[in-house]
């Protein structure tokens, strides 16, 4: 019975290990598409994200506001969805980069640091990219409201992942 557990635990490690850098990489791709859009779309999608969020408050506490002050409200939150979509998305970036680094047990400091300066660094090529997109420019601003989500989102892989070893996935360490 021990040489098939040991089996399946090396078997699931090595099959599972490769496959952990899979949403980094379709990430970096959602990432990439909408900073490849121009000024207009990118701004017509924040703007539609803003009226739904509006939309969706007014109608959880029956708020009843008319279509004047739903626009003014719409125009008030749009740069905020914009913010929030950077720290939204660098974030997620943070953690699908972070995770994989954790399955192959860069911990602490050095998990910080390696996904840290990768996630800002992919941050700043993005923006460069942006400034060859026609009506979008590359705003070096946009690269710390990123480290935000970044910083949140690596922290918080930290603590699931350990959380996550001493609990849920305990029994796949090995004993040798």
């Amino acid at each position: 019975m021990y040489y098939f557990e040991l089996f399946v635990k090396k078997t699931l490690r090595y099959l599972l290990k490769p496959l952990s850098f899979i949403p980094a990489f379709l990430m970096m791709y959602v990432i990439y598409k909408f900073s490849s859009q121009n000024s207009a779309e990118s701004s017509a999608l924040s703007m539609e994200v803003s009226r739904i969020l509006v939309l969706a408050y007014n109608k959880i506490f029956q708020k009843g506001f008319d279509n004047t002050v739903l626009n003014v409200l719409i125009e008030q939150i749009h740069p905020y969805v914009r913010k929030g979509a950077h720290v939204t998305e660098y974030l997620l970036l943070a953690m699908s980069v972070a995770l994989p680094l954790y399955v192959y047990r860069l911990r602490g400091f050095w998990l910080t640091l390696f996904a840290g300066v990768f996630c800002v660094a992919f941050a700043a090529l993005d923006e460069l990219h942006q400034s060859n997109v026609v009506g979008r420019v590359c705003d070096y601003h946009d690269i710390l409201i990123d480290s935000i989500g970044i910083l949140i989102g690596i922290i918080a892989i930290r603590i699931i992942c350990y959380i996550g070893r001493k609990t849920l996935f305990s029994w796949l360490v090995l004993d040798s």
